[in-house]
């Protein structure tokens, strides 16, 4: 039997992905990908997952991809997280792609493949002892998970360079201030952190979650004209749902709202 890679739970409205080849740093096989891939589509699938968490087991978030089993698969054009074309890509590259929010919590070694992912999530935080690295450069190949276009959309071209170019390691505190995460927190805790704010976005209603995050991306990905043409089209079905109701309700109420996500 082929180990399990990747686990899944879903606490709540909270959909909890693992990485789980902790023996290997959590390096990423072929199969892993896969795993992965299938656990985001089972998020996007499952009606009562409103908010996912991608974290790891052991100390490491991942030392990247397994290069020896995954570089010739690559090289050969295979697609990277198999010819499931309906499957969601972890990257957000390629194919049909998720609309609910994932947090990320990353700790110890997080390098080439960690960073990309999380860049394609919409939240991240790390713990105090995170080490990052994009050295592709160094192996002799390039990154080619998302990080050319990401890492300078959110540290700036001149300093994405710097680290993209040399594949030098950085720590917490320059990925904090670069934008890369939001919080650094103390050793241990980067999982709970994480598991905390999940559990705040998915208190939330879960349809105006979606519909923000979808104008956001849009103004990110395509520019402010675009997001702005979609806004209102966007923000108008909301005001008739189940939700909005009770969230007027609960406002006159003085209480917190029970939302539905409908």
């Amino acid at each position: 039997m082929s180990e399990t890679t990747i686990t899944t739970e879903l606490v709540g409205h909270v959909f909890r992905i693992g990485l789980a080849r902790e023996k290997k740093r959590n390096a990423f096989t072929t199969g892993m990908l896969r795993e992965l891939a299938q656990a985001y589509t089972r998020f996007e699938d499952e009606k009562d997952a409103w908010v996912a968490v991608l974290f790891a087991h052991g100390d490491h978030f991942t030392g990247g991809l397994d290069l020896a089993e995954v570089g010739p698969h690559v090289a050969s054009g295979a697609n990277l997280f198999g010819d499931d074309a309906v499957v969601v890509d972890p990257l957000d590259l390629v194919g049909p792609r998720r609309t609910k929010p994932v947090v990320c919590a990353v700790s110890g070694i997080c390098f080439t493949i960690g960073i990309e992912l999380m860049l394609a999530c919409d939240i991240a935080l790390c713990a105090e002892n995170t080490r990052f690295a994009q050295m592709e450069v160094r192996r002799g190949i390039m990154p080619f998970g998302g990080a050319t276009l990401r890492f300078p959309q959110v540290a700036g071209f001149p300093r994405a360079m710097k680290w993209l170019l040399t594949g030098d390691e950085f720590g917490a505190e320059e990925a904090r201030s670069m934008g890369l995460v939001t919080d650094v927190v103390a050793n241990g805790t980067h999982v709970q952190a994480a598991n905390a704010l999940a559990e705040r976005i998915a208190s939330r209603a879960p349809l105006a979650v979606r519909a923000t995050l979808a104008n956001a991306r849009l103004a990110r990905e395509h520019g402010r004209d675009r997001a702005l043409s979609a806004l209102m089209d966007t923000a108008r079905p909301l005001f008739a749902t189940d939700d909005a109701k009770e969230g007027v309700m609960s406002f006159l109420e003085r209480r917190e709202a029970a939302f539905k996500g409908s």
